[in-house]
Parts: C-alpha cells; structure tokens; sequence
C-alpha cells in the first residue's frame, strides 16, 4: 500500500471500481454506523471531476451503492465531498487539475485509473505531499495497465503492494454476448493482454517497436496478397529446454513499385519443441495451413541439415536457406522502419511475437533467451519485401 500504497490494476469489467469503493468504505467506517474509522479525510481523484462523481462515487459500483442504508455518506455536490454519518469526509479532486490538491491533506487517497492521467506525474507528487495525516497514511490506486511512467515508478517501491485481476474473474456479473465479443475481438493480441487480462505491458528503453504503435497496425483481415511465405528460426539445440523455434507466417500484396507494397504478419506458429521433427512438423504444417509459396529457414545452426529434416516431412516444400551475416539488430532495423512507414500490418493473434518485438533494442534483445519470433518475423518480411524491393527494376515502356 502508499504509504505504504496499494495498487490493483484490471482491465474494464474486473471489478476494480468495486475494490476500491470498498475499501474506501472500509478506510471511513467504524464497526458501528456513528463510530470513527481508520481514516478521517480522504482523497478520491478520478481522471476528471466527472469521471470521479459518475463512477467512483455515484456510479453502479461507486461508493454510495455500495454503502448499507444506515452508513451510507451523503453527497455535498457544491462541494464535491462525501460525509459519512461518524464525520468522515472524502473530497473529489480531478487529475487534470494538481493544483488543486495543493495544500488540502489526508489520511488515505483513492486514485483511479492514474494510468490514464494527462498530468500523472505533477498530480502524484500533490497526492503524494499531501498524504500525511495519521500513524498510516495509505492509497489505493485502480488502474487499467499502462506503460504510463507513474505507475511504473509506483510498482517499482518496496511500500507497494499489488494485485491483478482479468475481466474474465469477474464473469459472473458481466453480459455472455460482450465476453464473447471481447474475446473474439482480442484474445490473442498484445491489447487484449492489457485490456482483458490486466498485464502490464512494457517496452525497453529504445525498442524498435512500442505497444502504442503495435496496437495501432492490428487490422481483421488482410487484402488479397501476392505471395505467402513461412519463415523459421530453429534452436541450436533440440531438447524441451532449447530456445523456442520461432515459425511466423507473412504475406504482401507487391503488384506496384516497392514503395506501395503492403506486408501482412498472419501467424505466429511457435513452437517449444524437443526434437527438431517437432519444429519442422509445426513449420510445415503452417507452410500447408496458409497454402505459402515458400518455406525460409536460417541455417546458421543446422546448416544442410535444417533442409533435411524439413524434407522428411514434406519432400516438395519450395525451400530455400538464408545465413545470418549481420548481427541481429543490423537486421531487424530495416524491418522496423517499414513498421515505422505504416507498410506492415498484423493480423489477431500475434501477443507473444509483439511482447518479443518490443523488447528488440538498438543495443540488442533485452529479454530472456533468444528473440526467436522476432527473428523468424525479420526474415519472412526480408524475403517478402526487404529483398525483393533491393533487386526491383521499373517495367520498361515499349516504344510505339
């Protein structure tokens, strides 16, 4: 907790509201409706007044529905202050406004949704002054995860305790049609991990991809494409502890000049596997799935031998072997650049390729063990787009 602080963070429907109404219920009230409670004069601050008053307060997991009637506080609107029956006060402030918390002090804050705070920053410092009164001054944040930097700094205190929850926890109380919805939009993509499941997604310092931007490419479906191919990053090693074999799937639609080319990433398929026939199967199988015309392997590790364990399982895969000879970013950057000119888009899916690419540095892959998607994406848009585009010539006109 602040001061210690408490932080829960979920997605829209889990029930974050209701955590902190209640436990702003439980910071006020004695055990008897006209008895003290831990906690005199409170904080509630919302992203806007409004958003404050609708939801936390007034809303249908606010504070007032959730008070029995013989504790229930009474709304002062001219003074935007909660007074519950043992003289407990709570104030609203508004995030947009860190000013007006300048000055005023408490003995615990409710914050809601301070990931989305234009001014997280400035407003947090005001919380954070003037939270001093009592032996425990203590906050409560509810939050949807955000790469927000005030929340990364509030999860990064020995004080903080945190707790998660996904809106699918709170099913029960949530219509079938919109989970079924949510998750035949979502599931799968880098926004439904931060919107369904409340994980908190973050981007290395100087990654060559951001959430932001991977959110932003994510499209249904892709336009009829030209050429489809499955590009493959083997382990060095063929066992259940080796490295994931990356297996990603892309197309283009290439029928004009380079610079009107479209690149679509359609698959992530992989695998973890033990032996190299595991890797090869899942690869081939994509290589049928999505009717590629080519099979791309790197071959740095396996040499021949990549292409005759893919032959095994399909000897007329249309196949060919690519060597590594710059270093891992060197290659990614022309890739990210095509991303940065909004020429790639991802289809649903791909959560675990896109936590990968943004953990992809200019000083290198600062996750844990080998970025083996983002290598297997890397290649299938070098051979589809990257290549290609170096050796393209312009059509010659026939003279009349």
């Amino acid at each position: 907790m602040i001061g210690a602080h408490g932080s829960f963070w979920a997605d829209g429907g889990a029930g974050k509201t209701r955590a902190g109404a209640e436990w702003v219920r439980a910071k006020a009230e004695g055990s008897r409706p006209r008895q003290r409670g831990a906690a005199r004069r409170i904080a509630i601050i919302g992203e806007t007044y409004d958003q404050a008053r609708e939801v936390m307060v007034l809303g249908d997991s606010g504070i007032m529905a959730c008070s029995p009637p013989d504790r229930a506080p009474q709304w002062i609107a001219n003074r935007r202050i909660l007074r519950w029956p043992n003289g407990a006060e709570a104030q609203v402030f508004s995030a947009f406004d860190p000013e007006a918390l300048r000055g005023p002090q408490f003995d615990a804050v409710w914050a809601d949704e301070v990931a989305k705070w234009k001014n997280g920053e400035a407003t947090w410092d005001m919380v954070e002054f003037g939270l001093r009164l009592g032996d425990l001054p203590q906050a409560v944040v509810t939050t949807t995860p955000r790469n927000a930097p005030v929340l990364k700094d509030m999860l990064e205190r020995s004080s903080t305790v945190t707790t998660h929850a996904s809106t699918f926890a709170n099913a029960a109380h949530l219509a079938p049609s919109f989970l079924a919805e949510v998750h035949r939009r979502y599931a799968g993509t880098r926004l439904g991990r931060q919107e369904l499941d409340g994980v908190l997604l973050d981007d290395a310092e100087g990654s060559l991809w951001t959430t932001d931007a991977l959110i932003a490419l994510i499209v249904p479906e892709v336009e009829a494409l030209d050429r489809i191919v499955v590009a493959v990053d083997p382990p060095a090693t063929g066992h259940r502890g080796s490295d994931a074999c990356g297996i990603v799937v892309a197309g283009v639609s290439n029928s004009g000049p380079p610079h009107t080319w479209r690149g679509y990433v359609l698959e992530d398929a992989s695998v973890q596997a033990a032996t190299p026939l595991d890797w090869a199967n899942a690869a081939v199988a994509a290589y049928r799935r999505h009717n590629a015309d080519r099979l791309v392997a790197e071959v740095n590790q396996g040499g021949d031998m990549v292409e005759a364990i893919v032959r095994q399982i399909d000897p007329l895969v249309s196949y060919t072997a690519v060597n590594a000879r710059k270093g891992k970013v060197a290659r990614a950057e022309p890739v990210a650049a095509l991303y940065e000119q909004g020429r790639i888009k991802h289809l649903r899916g791909l959560g675990a390729l896109e936590d990968q690419m943004c953990l992809m540095t200019t000083q290198g892959f600062t996750g844990k063990g080998s970025p083996d998607r983002v290598d297997a994406l890397v290649w299938a848009l070098h051979e589809l787009m990257i290549g290609p585009a170096q050796n393209w010539r312009a059509p010659r006109m026939r003279r009349l």
